[in-house]
């Protein structure tokens, strides 16, 4: 498969594009964990959620 003269450009965007999409993959995955430990963190420390409680104070 030849991909002409433009070979350097389009093996180059291929490359960039899949760095950029690992790069989102890993900050997602890290601040998704990060966000999981704050959650943890306030429901260990007794914050609930308003949809949690019950009372009917919900709108």
């Amino acid at each position: 498969m030849s991909l002409g003269p433009h070979a350097d450009f389009i093996v180059a965007s291929y490359a960039v594009t899949a760095l950029v999409v690992a790069v989102l993959i890993a900050w997602i995955a890290t601040d998704f964990s990060a966000q999981k430990r704050v959650l943890a963190d306030l429901e260990q420390r007794g914050v609930t959620r308003r949809s949690k409680r019950g009372d009917g104070d919900a709108p």
